[in-house]
């Protein structure tokens, strides 16, 4: 018996985590509140791993692990693969979802995510979203970093949003 949960609760679910760390719980320091919803996906990540490779051997290098990632555990997730996956070789990957499930509903001017000073108060509202919605990437950015860690590979992950809903996340493997 498969067990599932509706994507539009895993969603809200998000949502209300990010507010409440953002709002409730650290809105005095924002800046704690990216580790700890960080640390509730690497958390999830760490079980989901455990239990997606449960019946498999062992990965025997850094790549093998990743495109298990890309492949089996994204279409887990989200019901689709990595759309992209760059590597220099050295350690760094680059995973690209050009339809990131969890940003699809999202929308941000871009050139305000960038620019140095706000004048306008509803340009000020724009960046609070693009902020939002940049916290809203620790999430799966630890969900992969703790699959990855239950798989031996010690690593950081970070993400970055040019264009909504396309997301890139860099994984870079400690040595």
């Amino acid at each position: 018996m498969v067990r599932e949960v509706a994507e539009s609760c895993v969603e809200s679910l998000m949502a209300e985590i990010v507010s409440s760390y953002c709002k409730g719980v650290y809105a005095n320091k924002p800046e704690l509140a990216a580790p700890r919803i960080e640390a509730i996906g690497f958390q999830v990540g760490h079980r989901l791993s455990e239990r997606y490779t449960m019946d498999r051997p062992r990965f025997t290098d850094h790549l093998e692990a990743i495109k298990f990632i890309c492949k089996d555990f994204w279409s887990d997730l989200f019901k689709k693969q990595i759309d992209n996956l760059k590597t220099n070789h050295r350690g760094t990957f680059v995973l690209q979802d050009n339809r990131f499930r969890w940003l699809a509903h999202m929308s941000v001017d871009p050139s305000l995510v960038t620019s140095g000073s706000i004048q306008d108060p509803s340009a000020m509202a724009e960046n609070e979203a693009a902020q939002a919605t940049g916290l809203h990437l620790y999430f799966p950015c630890g969900i992969i970093r703790g699959a990855l860690s239950n798989l031996g590979i010690p690593c950081a992950v970070s993400a970055d949003i040019s264009n909504l809903p396309a997301c890139s996340f860099v994984v870079r493997i400690k040595v």
